[in-house]
């Protein structure tokens, strides 16, 4: 269409926009989910098992274009190590859901007398949401897409993908290859274009899958509400490291550095601040500032740095009013500290800090940059206290003498993911276990684990009286001696 509104996008590592995409009207949207909720009930009615089938070509289809999905990942992202591998990372979750599915089906099955009723038989029933809608942001921006949409297409669910308007040049390469099956294109689909298009998915799914900020999940929260309509929310960190007195400091300053630098920082679950006790602090963050320097940018070779620009160029902006707001309290920059704009990239080299408060914005708020404030504490109960002075609550880490002692510490913080002896450890629990979000790092069910096919399932009782019916004459007598 002559009129359709075109929004230019910028590549992370050139500062110029090299790339457009189409803003998908309100009635583009509506159209398609139209077309994706009359396909569904097919594509429920086929059963896990045959769902699964289709997702094997999918993922054999995903399989021959691993390459070209990762290097399209990379451009959106300006060339992340993880980028490369999404194409993997992307079979890996189709193929282990292949194994995860019909089991997961298996456990909400259930059937058998009631125990109330003894003549009443119950059995149970699953229902996908015809439609789930998935409105994924511009870190990762392939993985957490699929991270929902993937267990909702194998729960028998219809998808219908926003991703964010920063990152969109992966998911034109992963829907050509979603077209190669057909039984899966009817089912899954995608619309571009900033948040409006975003508030139109809300306006005709049936659930809603959002990563993101804080401040655009209440208005997905709020919108969901009034639509009555169930959504989960990942909504980001703040997350802590604690070092112990005892702990090993090499193998702390290392787990730190990758903790909070990988993927210049803008990983939900990066470390974010850092409470080291008072006997060991100087000397951690004299090993870390030393590992620090050692940090290359990767502004010469994508693949041969180990960080890489900010994607989104306003996240800079975030960080360095971070960065001067600590400066003018007081805090003392050890090593990077100023974004460096390298052929109109943007970047900022590993930034150790030292001399933090909580009155700081790095020390409260999502920096989503490679920073690494330190402050020293006294004692367990000050380093708990601190850990959970925050908003969030979606991951911790500590290292300590032993784990035990680690143990004993993580059992106190409030988060869903507590990482004992090491950092950056959620991809550990990706087909074991689910976790909930504390605090504003989220809402609803887990979005990791077997179980977090449930999020797109509603469960039915299907209730048969085997014996005699109640008669409403009988009432009187209940509650009467030799009733």
């Amino acid at each position: 269409m002559a009129d359709t509104q075109v929004l230019e996008v910028r590549n992370p590592r050139t500062g110029k926009a090299d790339h457009t995409i189409a803003v998908a009207s309100r009635e583009e949207v509506a159209a398609k989910a139209a077309r994706l909720r009359a396909n569904q009930p097919v594509w429920e009615a086929m059963g896990v098992g045959a769902r699964c089938g289709v997702m094997a070509r999918w993922l054999g289809a995903v399989k021959a274009r691993a390459m070209d999905i990762g290097e399209a990942d990379a451009v959106d992202t300006g060339g992340c190590h993880t980028s490369y591998i999404q194409g993997f990372i992307t079979m890996g979750n189709i193929g282990g859901w292949l194994e995860d599915a019909p089991k997961a089906f298996t456990d909400l099955e259930w059937q058998g007398m009631s125990t109330s009723m003894p003549t009443v038989e119950i059995e149970s029933q699953v229902v996908a949401y015809p439609i789930t809608g998935v409105i994924s942001p511009w870190n990762a921006p392939l993985m957490l897409a699929l991270l929902d949409a993937i267990p909702a297409l194998f729960a028998g669910s219809a998808v219908l993908l926003k991703p964010s308007e920063v990152t969109p040049r992966v998911i034109e390469t992963l829907f050509e290859t979603v077209r190669e099956v057909p039984e899966l294109a009817a089912v899954f689909d995608y619309v571009t274009g900033p948040g409006d298009v975003g508030q139109a998915v809300i306006a005709e799914a049936d659930t809603i899958c959002f990563t993101g900020s804080v401040l655009t999940g209440r208005k997905v929260a709020v919108a969901c509400a009034e639509r009555l309509i169930p959504c989960n929310l990942e909504l980001g960190g703040k997350d802590p490291c604690i070092v112990t007195a005892t702990a090993d400091l090499d193998r702390a300053a290392t787990a730190v550095l990758r903790g909070a630098v990988y993927a210049t920082g803008q990983v939900c679950y990066s470390v974010e601040r850092v409470y080291v006790h008072e006997s060991v602090h100087d000397a951690f963050v004299e090993k870390l500032v030393a590992l620090a320097k050692e940090v290359r940018l990767n502004a010469d070779n994508p693949r041969a740095g180990h960080i890489g620009p900010f994607t989104f160029a306003p996240q800079a902006a975030i960080v360095m009013r971070h960065l001067e707001d600590a400066r003018a309290k007081g805090a003392t920059v050890l090593t990077g500290g100023e974004i460096e704009d390298i052929g109109g990239g943007l970047y900022l080299r590993p930034t150790v800090l030292t001399g933090v408060t909580h009155e700081m914005e790095i020390m409260q708020d999502e920096t989503f940059g490679p920073c690494i404030p330190v402050m020293a504490y006294s004692d367990t109960e000050e380093a708990i206290r601190l850990a959970n002075d925050t908003h969030f609550g979606l991951t911790a880490s500590v290292i300590a003498g032993d784990a035990e002692e680690a143990k004993a510490i993580g059992k106190r913080i409030n988060a869903g993911g507590i990482f004992l002896q090491d950092t950056f450890l959620t991809f550990a629990k990706l087909r074991t276990f689910g976790s909930d979000s504390f605090g504003w790092s989220g809402y609803g069910a887990p979005r990791i684990g077997p179980e977090s096919l449930r999020r797109f399932l509603r469960r039915k009782s299907l209730l048969t009286q085997t014996g005699k019916v109640a008669d409403i004459q009988d009432d009187h007598h209940l509650g009467k001696p030799g009733a």
